[in-house]
């Protein structure tokens, strides 16, 4: 099998915060535990005023991607957006030179 290695490429990135409207959007809770194939564990759920439980999610290529506690929203130069957690960013990511 051969290796490669990943190329360098810029990004933006922003620690996602409840609130600011960073997210594409929000799916109840009940139907995250029953449909979706994710793992549930440290997702971010609110309930909203209507008592509703929901978790944001943000929308790119490969489906829906559930938003958990500390993670970064990561925007690429083509607006393809990827989600990243905050044990794995700072290793993949460093402050881009300007």
């Amino acid at each position: 099998m051969e290796k490669y290695r990943r190329k360098p490429l810029e990004v933006e990135a922003i620690a996602y915060e409840l609130g600011k409207g960073m997210e594409d959007g929000f799916m109840p809770w009940t139907s995250v535990v029953t449909n979706v194939w994710t793992v549930t564990e440290n997702l971010i759920k609110f309930t909203r005023e209507d008592g509703v439980v929901v978790c944001p999610f943000i929308r790119n290529r490969r489906g829906l991607v559930f938003l958990r506690e500390g993670d970064y929203i990561v925007t690429e130069k083509d607006m393809e957006r990827h989600v990243c957690g905050k044990d794995k960013f700072f290793q993949r990511y460093s402050p881009a030179e300007e």
